[in-house]
């Protein structure tokens, strides 16, 4: 039977916008004596969503509001959203280096966390004896730290500066120290923020095959913060997204990423300059089969993406070609397709206007984007247009529906499937 190690209930943190340092005296007097008649802190009172990019009418925003969520042994929490969502604020709360403004916290075990880049590090100490006082942090004996010194020097590739001060590492070298040392000082609970993204391709890797030793191999807890979703999804059963300070979606991991893609991306249906260039996709338009421009498609619906472009260089006309490239929301590439432009005809202005179909039943649920391009192979690209023309395949119907949530790859295929009979 499993056991929760972390309990977060009705959590609240608040923040002073504007000046330095937690309060203000009026503020002080006032807590006093709400405090003294049993009353509501008077400071609390605003309910304001934090959204970055809006103007504050108000000294106090809210980093956290009525945070729940119970976190069982041996889980691997992804925590998701964008920024200032409170993914770090959270962290902090749980890893007691700031209190919530309301609710409770209860955690059972040892945390290891690794927030910022040379989080718990000394940098007039050296890689060793960084590794000795994160121990005696930890509560652990002189003994049990010796005992993982080499595994902790050799994951973290640092053998030849262990004896150097922490203050002449690159923040690679310091991510590479603090995670190890998170990870083999055997703490309960790990907390892992962005700061991996800081490391290498192979640290990285190296890093979330450790966090899944440490979760499956040994049952410990790991809490894990990443704009990589690839990373979450690979890591992590359970994801959590955060929002505005509030959670938005508590549950599988597959379910959370699709949420946090969905929210993150406004579909566009099409993409057109103001005055027709040369040799330039000028115009980039999602129809359906009636020619109604949209940019949400169901399963079983044709996608037309029509394509208005100029090329006039006639020397150079049977080398070009025109193609598009879809890829998913996560920035996994799903195709590309690609015709000569002499295969259409254009206008006196050399002016095309030309239709590429995405068949029926091939794109499975979630969010792509269309990437047109035109081109000369490994000679010269004239015009390419990313991040601008989204569209959704929504669900209606599949047979793929009984496993929502789960991972069954970009495409369907319709496999031929008979009897094979028996020898």
């Amino acid at each position: 039977m499993t056991k929760s190690v972390i309990k977060v209930e009705n959590v609240w943190k608040q923040y002073r916008l504007g000046v330095i340092g937690a309060t203000t005296l009026r503020d002080d007097l006032k807590r006093r004596w709400a405090r003294l008649w049993g009353k509501e802190d008077p400071t609390l009172t605003i309910d304001q969503t934090n959204r970055l990019a809006d103007k504050a009418t108000e000294p106090y925003t809210w980093a956290l509001q009525d945070i729940n969520i119970e976190i069982e042994e041996g889980e691997v929490v992804g925590i998701i959203g964008k920024n200032g969502a409170g993914k770090s604020t959270l962290l902090k709360i749980l890893s007691k280096i700031t209190p919530p403004t309301k609710g409770q916290v209860k955690i059972r075990g040892r945390i290891a966390s690794l927030l910022e880049v040379g989080t718990g590090m000394h940098p007039e100490l050296t890689g060793i004896e960084n590794i000795y006082l994160n121990g005696a942090i930890l509560g652990m004996s002189r003994r049990e730290v010796r005992q993982k010194l080499d595994d902790i020097i050799d994951f973290a590739g640092i053998a030849k500066y262990a004896d150097t001060p922490v203050k002449r590492y690159s923040s690679g070298m310091r991510v590479r120290l603090g995670f190890a040392v998170a990870a083999f000082l055997e703490p309960d609970i790990l907390i892992v923020d962005e700061v991996l993204a800081v490391g290498d391709a192979e640290f990285q890797k190296r890093a979330v095959g450790k966090m899944k030793e440490v979760s499956s191999g040994q049952g410990r807890t790991v809490l894990f913060v990443s704009h990589n979703m690839a990373s979450v999804q690979t890591l992590c059963q359970r994801g959590i997204l955060l929002d505005q300070g509030k959670v938005l979606f508590d549950g599988n991991v597959e379910k959370a990423v699709g949420y946090y893609t969905t929210s993150t991306v406004n579909l566009v249906s099409e993409y057109k300059k103001q005055q027709n260039e040369k040799n330039q996709i000028n115009e980039v338009q999602l129809i359906d089969a009636f020619n109604h421009v949209k940019s949400s498609f169901r399963i079983d619906e044709s996608i037309k993406i029509r394509l208005k472009f100029n090329f006039q260089d006639d020397k150079r006309a049977d080398g070009v070609r025109v193609g598009i490239a879809v890829a998913e929301q996560r920035g996994r590439r799903v195709f590309t397709t690609e015709v000569p432009v002499s295969t259409f005809s254009r206008n006196n202005n050399g002016d095309f206007s030309v239709t590429c179909e995405i068949p029926p039943k091939l794109l499975v649920p979630g969010v792509y984007k269309v990437i047109p391009y035109l081109h000369i192979p490994n000679v010269i690209l004239f015009s390419c247009i990313d991040d601008t023309v989204f569209f959704k395949i929504e669900e209606k119907g599949s047979s793929f529906y009984l496993y929502s949530g789960k991972d069954y790859g970009c495409v369907f295929v319709d496999c031929r499937w008979q009897d094979a009979g028996f020898l």
